[in-house]
């Protein structure tokens, strides 16, 4: 018998390998339902509402304490749908593609494809000293535009009409990541009301004095998700007011959802 070998067929490599293969197994097993504490349980697409609990995919709850200090419970069995979903499918089968169902310019709320949004926490994000993280430039003073770059303040925003929605007043910054998040928008049609743009879908044209947003057209920009408060965004209304614009990508007209050739 060879030395180290337990028997004349099994060796102790044989049994650290058996063992790292279980190991492996289960710490896959364990952070495949670690990564189920966020969306589930799943919706039902037969019947609506949440699916069963799981007891062997799902983990059990787990406290977690904020910052603020407020514990939130992951999963959450009790939080279902935030509503009537506002689409049905085009096909029978499970997975096939939704379609909403409401007219072309209520379809941006509406919370569909790109412009689903989470139902997160309904507070504003807070940097490591316990201020607000996103401002408006009045508030954060300490942040400038550099000389390098056009400041957009005073400058129209245009919509994918080529029509004005408005002029952007303010810059919103992220104090966390110091650089900007917004424009904030005057609109033309209801002056004194303002909405967001978040930065990434504004085109700052500076030789024209131009901002253009593509992903909605001037009329829409009246139906921006509002802010609570005017100084202030909360984590919600950021995913709602960036879920607006995105399903403008593709619902602002009814041409954009169909195909390129």
């Amino acid at each position: 018998m060879p030395k180290g070998a337990i028997t004349s067929y099994i060796d102790v490599a044989q049994l650290v390998l058996y063992a790292f293969w279980i190991f492996f197994a289960g710490l896959v097993f364990y952070l495949r339902r670690e990564d189920r504490r966020e969306g589930y349980p799943l919706e039902s697409e037969t019947r609506g509402g949440l699916k069963g609990w799981d007891w062997l995919f799902l983990p059990t709850p787990k406290a977690f304490v904020m910052a603020d200090g407020k514990t939130v419970l992951v999963p959450r069995p009790e939080e279902g749908p935030s509503g009537p979903l506002k689409a049905e499918k085009r096909e029978i089968w499970p997975g096939a593609p939704l379609e909403p169902t409401s007219r072309t310019d209520a379809r941006l709320g509406d919370g569909v494809g790109p412009g689903s949004w989470a139902r997160r926490t309904d507070t504003p994000d807070l940097t490591w000293e316990g201020k607000h993280r996103i401002v408006p430039m009045r508030i954060a003073t300490e942040f400038v535009v550099s000389d390098r770059d056009h400041d957009p303040r005073g400058m129209r925003v245009v919509g994918a009409d080529q029509a004005v929605a408005g002029t952007v007043t303010d810059i919103w910054i992220d104090r966390g990541e110091s650089l900007p998040r917004y424009y904030e928008v005057d609109l033309a049609a209801r002056p004194g009301t303002s909405v967001l743009v978040p930065v990434v879908f504004a085109d700052v044209q500076g030789s024209h004095r131009t901002v253009a947003v593509e992903a909605l057209l001037a009329r829409q920009f009246a139906e921006v998700p509002p802010r609570r408060e005017a100084d202030s965004v909360t984590i919600r209304e950021e995913d709602r007011i960036v879920a607006f614009y995105g399903a403008g990508t593709l619902y602002a007209t009814p041409a954009r959802q169909e195909p390129l050739l």
